[in-house]
Parts: structure tokens; sequence; C-alpha cells
């Protein structure tokens, strides 16, 4: 066997092939350290988009419950409202019923006495106030009540 010398323009001295070498893990490394730097900038994209979205998520739901929350107070004072009203209204029915038959008492008495009779009253909460004048043959009457009503609270 014989040995191909190569050509003497083609021959290259260790030093070169070092060089080179050099160079080219260079080279490689500059790519590899640019393919890491864009994929660590891809990667942080997405984690930028990510926190984005949980945080529209996380002020939807936080909107979602405080519109729940407020329908439901809205919703229990309308109740107690309409139970408020509902016994202030039995309340005056009750104290007007009342009022009804005094008046229809006054009336009848005071026909029958040929006297008559003035009055007036109050009610206040649970109470009503009454004021009445009699005038009869002898003199003035004045008669003040204050008469509880049995309403339960």
């Amino acid at each position: 066997m014989t040995k191909v010398k190569p050509p003497e323009n083609q021959k290259k001295s260790p030093s070169n092939v070092l060089e080179a070498i050099k160079i080219q893990a260079w080279w490689r490394g500059t790519l590899v350290r640019r393919t890491l730097l864009h994929a660590a900038l891809r990667a942080w994209v997405i984690q930028c988009w990510w926190r984005l979205m949980l945080a529209r998520l996380l002020e939807k739901r936080r909107q979602a419950a405080l519109e729940s929350f407020t329908r439901k107070e809205w919703a229990a004072v309308r109740l107690q409202s309409w139970v408020r009203m509902w016994r202030i209204r039995r309340r005056y029915c009750h104290v007007l019923k009342a009022a009804r038959i005094i008046q229809a008492y006054w009336r009848c008495y005071s026909c029958a006495s040929r006297g008559s009779i003035k009055g007036h009253y109050r009610v206040i909460a649970n109470q009503v106030h009454l004021k009445l004048e009699f005038f009869l043959g002898s003199g003035p009457c004045i008669m003040t009540e204050r008469l509880l009503l049995p309403i339960k609270e």
C-alpha cells in the first residue's frame, strides 16, 4: 500500500486545525445560546399571557360573586321591607277598626243623651291616645285615656 500524499497547498498545520475547531465551537455555542434565548423569550411571552388570562378569569369570578351577593342582599332588603309594610298595614287596619268602633259608640251616645261628645285621638306605635269632652246638662267632662293595642312585635 502506498500512502497518497496530499498536495502541498492542502497541507494544514496543527495550529490552524486547533484554531478552526475553536472557531467552530464558538459558533456552535453562539447558535445554542441564541436558540436558548429565543426559547426563554417564547416561554416568557407564554407565561405573561397565561398570567393575564388568570387575572381576567379571577376578575370575572370576583365580579360574578359580587353580583350574586348584591342580588341576595337586595332580595333580603326587599323582603324585609315588604314584611315591615305588611305589619304596619295590619297595625293601621287594627287601629282604624278600633277608631271606627269608638266613633260609632260616640255617635250613638250623643244622640241618646241629647248632649254632645267631642274628641280626638292620636295613634302612636301600638297605642291610641284619646281625649274626650262630654257636654251634658251639668257641664263639661274631659277624659283622656291611653289604650294599648294588642299587637305582637
